[in-house]
C-alpha cells in the first residue's frame, strides 16, 4: 500500500468504521469505496422518495462515524439486488452485499427504521420462503395486502388483479395449495436442517469474533 493510501486508509479509520467491518457482513470493503457514485447512479430505486442515502454516501458516513445516521437510514432497505452496482464498480466491491450486511446488522440491533415497508416485505419474503423451501405467492401476497387491515387488503387485490391472474394461469397462485400447504419443495426437512446448520456456523462464527 502507497504513503498516500495508507494515509486516507488510517484518515477514514473510526470506531463505527471498526464496528460495521467486524459486524456486518462483508463490512470489510466499505474503506475501498472510492466515491465515483457509479453504483448510486446504475441504481434503479434511486428516484424513489424513500431513497435518503446513496450506496456511495452511506460508505462516505460510515467513515465519517456517521453511526446514528446510518443505522437509521432507508437507503440500505432500498436494495433490490440487481447487482448493476457491483457489475459497473470499478473496484469491483460487492455493494449489494455489503448494502445487504450493514441492513441486517441495523435490524439486528433493533436500529433500522421501523416505518420502511422493505424491511416488512423482506421479513414476510423470508419467512415465506424458509418454511417450505418455496415461496407460496398466494401467502406471501395475503399477508403483504393486509398487514393494513381488511379494507387495505381487498383494494391492493383489485389494484393487482391483472398480475394476480397471470400468476393464476401460470400455476404460480393456485388457493388449494394455500389451503392444503402445498408447493413444496420436494425435500424441506433438508431445507431446514441446512437453515439450521447455517445458524450454528454463524453462531460460531460470531462467538470466534467475540
Amino acid at each position: 500500500m502507497s504513503d498516500l493510501n495508507q494515509h486516507m486508509a488510517e484518515r477514514y479509520r473510526n470506531n463505527f468504521l471498526k464496528e460495521i467491518e467486524e459486524q456486518a457482513e462483508m463490512g470489510e470493503w466499505v474503506k475501498l469505496c472510492m466515491q465515483c457514485g457509479l453504483c448510486s447512479g446504475s441504481c434503479p430505486t434511486h428516484f424513489h422518495d424513500g431513497w435518503d442515502h446513496a450506496p456511495h454516501e452511506i460508505f462516505m458516513l460510515i467513515r465519517a462515524g456517521k453511526r446514528d445516521e446510518v443505522l437509521q437510514s432507508q437507503g440500505m432497505w432500498m436494495c433490490t439486488s440487481c447487482y448493476n452496482c457491483y457489475v459497473r464498480c470499478p473496484r469491483k466491491v460487492p455493494v449489494t452485499h455489503v448494502m445487504h450486511g450493514i441492513a441486517e446488522y441495523a435490524y439486528r440491533i433493533g436500529r433500522s427504521p421501523k416505518a420502511q415497508p422493505t424491511q416488512h416485505l423482506s421479513k414476510t419474503f423470508w419467512d415465506n420462503c424458509t418454511r417450505t423451501g418455496r415461496v407460496n405467492e398466494l401467502r406471501l401476497t395475503h399477508t403483504l395486502y393486509f398487514k393494513d387491515g381488511i379494507v387495505a387488503g381487498i383494494r391492493k387485490y383489485l389494484d393487482m388483479a391483472v398480475v394476480g391472474l397471470g400468476l393464476a394461469r401460470a400455476g404460480r397462485m393456485n388457493p388449494l395449495e394455500a389451503i392444503g400447504g402445498g408447493h413444496k419443495c420436494k425435500d424441506s426437512k433438508g431445507i431446514q436442517a441446512m437453515l439450521a446448520k447455517a445458524k450454528e456456523l454463524e453462531v460460531r462464527r460470531k462467538d470466534g469474533e467475540g
